[in-house]
Parts: structure tokens; sequence; C-alpha cells
């Protein structure tokens, strides 16, 4: 039980009534009055004070919150409190024993009144900065007598361990995109030619590529009748993600590792909606671990609690190694992702050896907010002095391409 602020008005009411006393009386004992008048009126507060905390308890409030399963790194993720108040209205303070470091708190102390008998649900948001496992400890509540001479004060066990996990919203928001789009609803038109695969036979119409004709349909038809190719679907898709020193650099809040793990799970969620298998190695100086390409949407539960526990090390990533390794365990072709910080030395020239012959390879590179503006300054240069400068400023100046970092 703590006094509240109308209490210590009172306090200060009666120091001053004591002062005036002891100022305006004549008599010799005048001190020992004011004070002994002090001291039974401060008496008399501090006993209404405890008289009106003690009634107040049985009116206390009901605080719970609602389960909290799985958090978004990066994200702004609400907690929910419910609120019950008793017979009487209530004025609550409730502090939520959520983790300080590695948390972002929009509301640290949440205040609410409510009337008798009502129900009412408290909102604030943390934004997790690192993933891992995190206690949340017992909710702090305060709640002031009916009086308004004190505040209860007591603690609700509601201590619970909670897991962050990767962009889990975004992925979400990613599903409903790919979902609407499979349905129809953000149909987008074919374009003729952009595949490899067989769709249908359609006519000729003025404009399209005369390369596409099928002349043999043609033939037979007696009229002109174009291949309509789509992109080929159930490839093998390989995802390479960097855990070396440089992804433990911070972009925009969060380390790079975590960027290039959200990339990793959206293109992973990508390529299985598309029916596509997905497998996904994540290496240092050697293999730290390696998930086999599968199919189906179980794979990406897979990926997500094999991959969330893994923390980027200061090590030197073996690119060459480790696409060698991973080479001779897929013989399938396949598409390969390589996911790594953008500030690494030129990688040596037989890097892309091993899938050069039989695979297809992309590499994405986790920069930070400024390379891009950097960038554009040196592009704005002439050519004639960019020649000095060395191999890797001009292979970046040339070849740089921007990648918004995931939403």
């Amino acid at each position: 039980m703590l006094p509240s602020q109308r209490v210590y008005g009172l306090l200060l009411v009666g120091m001053i009534f004591a002062t005036a006393l002891a100022a305006v009386w004549t008599s010799e004992s005048r001190l020992g009055v004011s004070i002994l008048a002090l001291l039974l009126f401060d008496g008399v507060v501090l006993g209404l004070m405890g008289w009106d905390g003690w009634r107040s308890k049985r009116d206390r409030a009901i605080v719970l919150r609602e389960p909290i399963h799985r958090l978004s790194i990066g994200r702004n993720n609400s907690i929910v409190l419910a609120v019950q108040s008793q017979a009487k209205p209530a004025t609550i303070q409730i502090r939520d024993a959520y983790p300080s470091a590695d948390f972002e708190v929009s509301t640290p102390t949440l205040e609410a009144e409510l009337q008798a008998n009502t129900r009412e649900k408290l909102t604030y948001t943390v934004k997790p900065l690192r993933r891992g496992e995190y206690q949340w400890g017992s909710i702090h509540v305060r709640q002031r007598s009916t009086w308004g001479l004190a505040w209860l004060d007591w603690k609700i066990p509601q201590d619970q361990k909670i897991a962050v996990y990767p962009d889990l919203l975004g992925l979400r928001s990613l599903t409903i995109r790919l979902a609407l789009q499979a349905a129809g609803a953000m149909r987008q038109r074919k374009r003729i030619g952009m595949g490899t695969e067989f769709a249908e036979l359609r006519e000729y119409s003025a404009g399209d590529d005369p390369r596409l004709i099928d002349w043999k349909a043609t033939a037979r038809r007696s009229r002109p009748l174009i291949r309509v190719l789509e992109p080929e679907q159930e490839q093998t898709l390989i995802i390479l993600l960097d855990r070396g020193r440089l992804m433990t650099a911070q972009v925009q809040g969060l380390k790079r590792f975590d960027w290039g793990l959200n990339a990793t799970l959206s293109l992973a969620l990508a390529g299985l909606n598309r029916g596509d298998r997905v497998g996904v190695g994540v290496f240092d100086r050697t293999i730290h671990t390696w998930i086999p390409p599968e199919r189906g949407q179980n794979h990406l539960s897979r990926l997500i609690d094999r991959l969330t526990p893994i923390q980027p090390e200061f090590l030197e990533p073996d690119y060459l190694g480790a696409v060698t390794t991973l080479v001779s365990q897929q013989t399938r072709r396949a598409w390969w992702l390589s996911l790594q910080t953008s500030w690494i030395p030129q990688p040596p020239p037989n890097f892309c050896c091993p899938l050069a012959e039989w695979h297809l390879a992309i590499s994405l590179f986790v920069s930070h907010c400024a390379i891009p503006k950097w960038i554009d300054k040196l592009n704005t240069l002439p050519r004639t002095l960019l020649q000095p400068m060395p191999v890797l400023l001009r292979s970046i100046c040339s070849h740089s391409v921007k990648l918004p970092l995931p939403v």
C-alpha cells in the first residue's frame, strides 16, 4: 500500500495549520501544542488511509495477460492485457514485466479508468531486436482506493517463456498475397514467351513474336498459331545463407543475418507455394546446417524451427568450400541462391565453377542503407576517373543491384 498525492496534500495542510497555530498562539506552550496537533492530524490522515486501503482490497481488479505465442523480430508485436473491475469503479496502473534487454516497448506503463463491473483490453507493443527465448514475469498492478487516499500495490504471477522468431508477420502477409494471386484476385496477364514450359496454343495476332509460331500446328489448322510458354514449375531451389562475421553488423536495428534469414524464409515460402522443392544451407567455415530440399507447406515449418536458433558467428566464411560440399550432395539440376554481405573481397574466379556446368546460380547481397547512395555518387563520376580504382569498387559501380530490405 502506497500513499496517494491526496494524502501528501493533507499532510502538507496539517503542517501549514500547525505552523500558523504556533505563530498566532501567545502561550509559552504553543510549540508543544502545535506539534501535538500536527501529530494528531497526521495520525487521523494515516489512519483513514489505512482504513481506505484495507476496505478497498475486496474490490481489486482482475488482470490477465492473454497468451503470447510467437514474436516476430523487427516487428511491432501486440501484447494484450485483459482487465476486469469489481463492484466499484477502478483507476489502475499496470506495468508488465517484459524483458528489458533487446526489446523496444511502446508504453511501459498502462493506465485505465473502468466503471463498475466492466471489462477492458489494454494493448502495448514490443519490438524484439534479437531472436531467442525470453522470460516474461509477473504483472505489477496499482489501483487507487475508494476515497483516493492510497494506492493498492500487488503482483500477479504470469511467468511465461516466449520465443522470438524471424519475421513471421511478414511471412503471414506474403502468404495472403500468394493465396490471393493463386485464387485469381491478383491475376497477372500471361506474357507470351516468358518461360520455358509449354502452356497452350493460340492464334497469332499483330505484335506477337514470329519466333513463337508453331509451324506444324499452323500447317494442320491452315492458320498461324503460336506457342504460349510459362515459367517452369516444380523446380529445385537451394538457398545458401552466410553466417560469417560480416553478417553480425547492424542494418536498421537488426543484424544482417536476420535480414538474410527473413529473405530466406520469404523465398522459401514463394517457392513452396509454386510447388518447388526448397532446401537451405547455412555456412561459415563449414556447413553449419543443411536442410535437404522438399516440397509442401509442412516443410516451411521445419525450416523455421531449424533456422530460428542459428546466430551469426565471428568466423570467416568459405564460399567455395560450402558450394563444393553441397553440390556433391545435390546432383539434380537446381537454382542456387546465395545470401551474403556486400562487403566481402571478390570471390575467387572458380567460385561458381561447381555450379556452372549444370546448375543456375544467383548471389543476393545484404547491404547497408548508405551503400546505394554512395554508389549513386560514384556512378555520376566520369569513367576516366574510375579507372585507377580497385577492381572491387569498379565492379560494385558497374554491376550493383539495389534490392529493398524485407518489409
